[in-house]
């Protein structure tokens, strides 16, 4: 009794932590939008004034404007990113998707993308959430640290979950990276152990890097 207590108050506890978080992340995507999203759209407008009352500056002035756009679409994309609402709305798998897609606009890295099973399979709610932030994460890892010029994502969703990515980047040390404690591997490892899930981490050096995200089965 006293260890299904145990077990009840450590679930409450999750699910509160994980409500924080997300609110917060819809806070902060919520803000990206209604306030840099709207200075930014004020500032061009001022540009584009600027341009036509003053047409000897339009050819200074047009790569100001066509940065301040580009900055804009990225700022939406990143508000989108952070909210859960699209998120929630979906399955997981095809926020994964969607995902994906968002990303392989990015053309610094090529994504290629397969799936095995069904788009619309569903999951709980906080196993959608953590499971795509831990994916959004390894994502991110991989735009900032690998250096790689490749991506490979497998996704299975059959008979459980298990989410393959493997970048040809640089790679690293995992043992020492362990060691050292590493806050972002630290986070992808305690966020599937909340919902009972499992990651495999395997790099060296020059070798790129593979990190496969599996659904423990229960028996």
């Amino acid at each position: 009794m006293l260890y299904e207590k145990d077990l009840a108050f450590q679930k409450t506890l999750n699910d509160t932590i994980i409500e924080t978080q997300e609110q917060t992340l819809n806070n902060i995507a919520q803000d990206l939008h209604d306030d840099a999203g709207q200075q930014l759209t004020f500032l061009n407008f001022q540009l584009e004034n600027l341009k036509l009352d003053h047409p000897e500056f339009c050819e200074t002035l047009t790569p100001v404007s066509d940065s301040l756009r580009h900055l804009s679409q990225s700022i939406r994309s990143v508000s989108h990113s952070l909210s859960n609402q699209l998120l929630l709305q979906h399955s997981l798998v095809k926020a994964i998707a969607q995902e994906v897609e968002r990303l392989q606009k990015n053309n610094t890295i090529e994504i290629y993308f397969t799936l095995h099973g069904s788009l619309q399979k569903k999951y709980d709610t906080n196993e959608t959430i953590l499971v795509y932030r831990i994916f959004q994460e390894i994502m991110n890892n991989i735009f900032k640290h690998s250096e790689a010029r490749k991506v490979d994502i497998i996704l299975d969703t059959n008979p459980v979950f298990k989410l393959h990515i493997n970048d040809n980047g640089k790679g690293f040390d995992y043992l020492r990276t362990q060691q050292n404690n590493t806050l972002g591997l630290k986070n992808i490892v305690h966020r599937a152990a909340v919902i009972n899930y499992e990651v495999a981490i395997d790099s060296k050096p020059g070798k790129g890097t593979t990190i496969i995200l599996t659904q423990k089965t229960t028996t």
